[in-house]
């Protein structure tokens, strides 16, 4: 069996430096808030480039973090609008929606599944405060037209790169490019803990001291509570974890784009549509998106040769019965839909093997030869 993504298998890469770090954890008698959070949000910041990292509990905390923090200090308010692509996965919208914020969706150019910077100003009305980008699938939506509309009309950048740790675009770091940005470190991401975390990334004092307040129950001291806050903290455990592998996270990026570069090879057949790069560095390929009309069939026969794959994302936000109230109807954003109706990703992980990808790839052009 050709896995989708074999955690085991990547653990077992870095398995000795792991488990030091997790007993270094465990004699240290200190789990929450000590010295492993310290050092992973300084490694990660400089990773990143930026002068703050805040370690909190998941991907959503760390988005919905931001825009509390932002209506907290007066830059946004209840009504407000946010910029979002209309094909992102849900929670990038649910971030916004959970501080009362409005989601107005945009488009996403269909050749780099990101939204399309020249839709944005057509969305931007008196209410706008935002622009949230998410670097979809790993590569990075960022580009120097975005941050003009932003400078143009006084609008936050607001990042969400939960899936894009370690891209680079005209040489910065996701993470780096807006005024904040949300990331996941999911056990699936490009770097992940074994749980659940998150972090949130910026180079604005005043919002990150706002964040942690928030994310520690409002508290800057014990007992002292100066905003109704939340428990969203990074734990030891998975700060240390996190620590080891973002030593190697470039080179396992570097691995992805390998494998990317080779399915973009061996797949021949004009009935796949293979995903496009802006720049090879600019890309970390945490899952590998191809589209196809007959989706349905060739994954239950990939399925069936031994190989897996999943589907990201089978419904449109807008279509969701959680966002029903938004008065959205099929058809009104095509291109997220087309995207949703035809794509299928492919095994991608540090760990796969180029005899497994060579398989994946001779099965796919057998189906649709045969």
């Amino acid at each position: 069996m050709v896995k989708f993504l074999d955690l085991q298998k990547i653990t077992r890469k870095h398995a000795p430096e792991i488990k030091d770090a997790v007993n270094r954890v465990i004699d240290s008698g200190w789990y929450v808030l000590g010295n492993e959070v310290k050092e992973f949000e300084k490694d990660f910041s400089a990773f990143c480039g930026v002068r703050h990292t805040i370690g909190v509990a998941n991907g959503l905390d760390a988005l919905c973090l931001i825009f509390r923090a932002y209506v907290e200090m007066g830059a946004m308010k209840e009504g407000d609008e946010v910029i979002v692509p209309a094909n992102t996965y849900i929670a990038s919208i649910m971030a916004i929606s959970e501080n009362k914020l409005i989601p107005v969706l945009v488009e996403p150019d269909i050749s780099t599944y990101n939204i399309d910077s020249n839709k944005i100003e057509e969305a931007i009305t008196s209410k706008t405060k935002a622009i949230m980008i998410v670097h979809l699938y790993g590569q990075s939506a960022y580009n120097e037209h975005i941050q003009k509309i932003c400078h143009t009309h006084g609008l936050k950048l607001i990042e969400d790169n939960a899936q894009a740790q370690g891209a680079l675009s005209n040489g910065k770091r996701t993470g780096s490019m807006g005024d904040a940005s949300g990331t996941s470190f999911y056990p699936g991401k490009n770097l992940g803990a074994f749980g659940d975390a998150g972090g949130v990334t910026t180079n604005e004092d005043a919002l990150a001291e706002m964040i942690r307040v928030l994310a520690n129950y409002g508290s800057k001291a014990k007992y002292v509570n100066d905003y109704v806050g939340m428990n969203s903290r990074l734990d030891e455990i998975q700060a240390a974890i996190l620590d080891v592998k973002l030593k190697h996270l470039d080179e396992d990026n570097k691995r992805r784009r390998e494998i990317a570069s080779a399915y973009k090879g061996y797949i021949a057949n004009p009935a796949v549509i293979l995903p496009n790069t802006v720049s090879e560095l600019n890309h970390v390929w945490h899952v590998f998106v191809i589209r196809v009309e007959k989706r349905y069939a060739l994954q239950e026969y990939l399925l069936q040769k031994g190989v897996q794959t999943l589907i990201h994302y089978p419904i449109a936000p807008h279509l969701q019965k959680a966002y029903k109230g938004m008065g959205y109807k099929k058809g009104d954003f095509p291109i997220s839909e087309e995207i949703a109706k035809t794509c299928l990703s492919l095994p991608i992980y540090p760990g796969l093997e180029d005899d497994e990808i060579e398989y994946v790839c001779n099965t796919i052009n057998k189906f649709f030869n045969a």
